[in-house]
């Protein structure tokens, strides 16, 4: 049965204020670039400007910055109308600096989040069950009302026969305690058909130790120690079919059940920034795997939108069409 949408993203939206100060450490920043971001906006921004037809599941406050976001997601024609504005709480803001080629401190403004207010209400006046994919973000299950609404959302989808997608999106400061993160995320593996990640979030998603965990004031800069062949085999056992660990320059590794991982090779580029980058990538696999196509291809494609956004100075706005992916890739062979 053919869906309204290809694909509806459920999660957290921002207004992201990017240094222009390029190479300046944080205290020296003199001013920002404002754009949208938040990990499910830039997914479902990045496979709209590739020829699907998405929806957005967020929340934004009854403010100029919601407006701001709104506005830009319009103008995309992605689609809002299952957007609600949550009065008395407000759009999550984000400030970003660029160090490149490997400094890029990032600082989240969440308090009384929009995002985090989404509801059951608010799920069930969106179409969840009218989607091919259904894809979430980890950060969805930090805090109430929004984690039973992605739990019930999924098992939603799940049931009408979409297919789930969890992007892990490890964000430490979100979460009171990071095992707590890896508990909930386990907890929705038997809805999810595929997942999306680092290295570092598939160990954070299997975390049992803090004192695994190395966190500095960026988040960027986390690391998290860990077996990653065993943390993957253990997300799998609870359910997923295809699990994508994003390699950064190396590109991606896919794991399939039954079968023997396969690397996916990037694109090289100069990087200018790398904040992004993995939401550029959710945005084209998925592109190739809701129109059919193998997973090899698909990541491929991935690994073409993250190599174009890390030469730019945003996310969102910053995605390629596929006619800059075709301009790209050519003298690499295209995407075969």
């Amino acid at each position: 049965m053919t869906k309204t949408y290809d694909m509806l993203n459920m999660g957290r939206s921002s207004i992201d204020l990017y240094s222009n100060d390029i190479g300046s450490p944080f205290v020296n920043i003199n001013s920002f670039a404002a754009y949208v971001g938040g990990s499910p906006l830039n997914i479902s921004v990045g496979a709209h400007r590739l020829g699907l037809k998405t929806a957005l599941l967020t929340a934004v406050g009854a403010d100029p910055v919601g407006d701001f976001v709104l506005n830009f997601l319009n103008n995309e024609q992605v689609e809002t109308r299952f957007i609600p504005r949550k009065p008395g709480h407000l759009t999550s803001a984000v400030l970003l600096g660029i160090e490149p080629p490997d400094k890029f401190p990032i600082m989240f403004y969440r308090e009384k989040c929009a995002d985090f207010q989404l509801s059951v209400d608010d799920v069930l006046a969106a179409p969840i069950t009218d989607c091919t994919v259904f894809q979430f973000a980890g950060t969805n299950l930090a805090q109430e009302p929004s984690r039973s609404a992605t739990m019930f959302a999924a098992e939603l989808a799940h049931d009408a026969g979409a297919k789930v997608v969890l992007d892990i999106d490890f964000r430490p400061g979100q979460w009171h305690d990071p095992r707590a993160f890896g508990a909930a995320v386990r907890s929705m593996m038997r809805l999810v058909d595929v997942v999306i990640g680092t290295e570092d979030e598939i160990n954070a998603a299997t975390l049992t130790a803090t004192e695994q965990m190395q966190k500095t004031q960026s988040e960027t800069d986390t690391h998290i120690e860990g077996d990653v062949q065993a943390g993957i085999q253990h997300l799998m056992s609870l359910g997923p079919k295809i699990l994508i660990e994003k390699r950064g320059p190396n590109g991606a590794r896919i794991h399939e059940a039954g079968k023997s991982p396969v690397d996916v090779p990037g694109f090289p580029v100069e990087i200018y920034s790398i904040l992004g980058a993995g939401d550029a990538f959710g945005g084209g696999f998925l592109y190739g795997f809701v129109n059919g196509w193998d997973l090899y291809r698909c990541a491929r494609l991935g690994n073409a939108c993250g190599a174009i956004v890390v030469t730019r100075h945003g996310c969102a706005n910053f995605m390629p069409t596929m006619s800059e992916i075709e301009a790209f890739t050519a003298p690499y062979g295209g995407l075969d």
